[in-house]
């Protein structure tokens, strides 16, 4: 997608609940890599939030499928710079990069599939962060049914079937977590976001049901609702004026990056969080 250029951009920044593991489980994995042994699956991995969720798993030791469609190179690139930063004398990969359109269920199980034969039988951790928004941003008189089924298709069907998948699939016992992605501005509810803000209530409501049809399972399922992140789809579409104004209206006074997002993501996904389960975290800096 295309954007404004990277200047317009804000200054960057620099970068006790009982856990459902045993305690020979948390003594066995350094403290730094509370996902040592965990595999994760992260879709649209490939790049925005979702590269810097799938980059920040691999640095708390799991391994990950790099879910993308489209051009390959940016989902090569990432996972070989995280099985190139594996430890010396260590030669399995720490991740993969497997093609799925998240819209169409055969392609959802393949991804599945495929993390199993890289990885073994055993998955622990969905991320669903693929994600799609119109960057005409069209109020919703002027929405076509093709531009409401787009954002349908892949923000809620997509996160519907990776969730899907999930359910039937993850480890059982006190591993097993499920990241959606929602959107702050399903709490501001902007002029223009009308078919991405619907689509994304929907990822919240229904990650909330998941999380109680779960139960007794020992998997979480919460959603994390970012507000606006110096992405290409933040970017696509806008003028320099209406980026300036989003980073204003934020306390922190600027855009938010990625890997702003991607620590509280990993934190959902680890031992600490089992006790979070049915939630919607909002991460935007105070934005709403």
């Amino acid at each position: 997608m295309g954007g404004t250029a990277a200047p317009m951009q804000a200054a960057r920044r620099s970068n006790d609940t009982t856990p459902p593991a045993s305690d020979m489980q948390a003594d066995a994995h350094p403290a730094h890599e509370p996902l040592a042994g965990r595999v994760a699956i992260v879709t649209g991995g490939a790049g925005g939030i979702g590269s810097a969720v799938a980059a920040h798993l691999a640095s708390l030791g799991a391994r990950v499928v790099v879910g993308f469609i489209g051009d390959p190179a940016p989902a090569d690139q990432l996972v070989a710079a995280l099985n190139n930063s594996s430890p010396a004398g260590n030669s399995d990969p720490r991740a993969v990069a497997v093609a799925a359109d998240v819209s169409d269920p055969a392609q959802v199980a393949r991804l599945f599939d495929a993390a199993e034969a890289a990885f073994g039988p055993e998955l622990h951790v969905l991320v669903a962060a693929a994600g799609v928004q119109d960057a005409t941003y069209p109020r919703i008189a002027d929405t076509s049914p093709e531009q409401w089924d787009l954002a349908f298709g892949v923000n809620t069907r997509g996160t519907f079937l990776c969730c899907r998948e999930a359910a039937r699939r993850l480890a059982r016992g006190g591993a097993g977590r499920i990241v959606t992605l929602s959107s702050s501005n399903v709490g501001s509810l902007r002029p223009g976001y009308g078919a991405y803000v619907a689509s994304k209530a929907a990822v919240e409501a229904m990650t909330k049901v998941l999380a109680k049809e779960l139960g007794g399972m020992g998997i979480t399922a919460n959603a994390v609702a970012p507000g606006p992140v110096a992405t290409p789809m933040f970017y696509a579409g806008k003028s320099e004026e209406r980026v300036a104004a989003a980073a204003r209206e934020c306390p922190m006074g600027r855009l938010a990056e990625p890997a702003d997002v991607a620590p509280v993501v990993g934190f959902l996904c680890t031992d600490a969080a089992g006790w979070i389960n049915g939630q919607v975290i909002r991460v935007n800096g105070g934005y709403v």
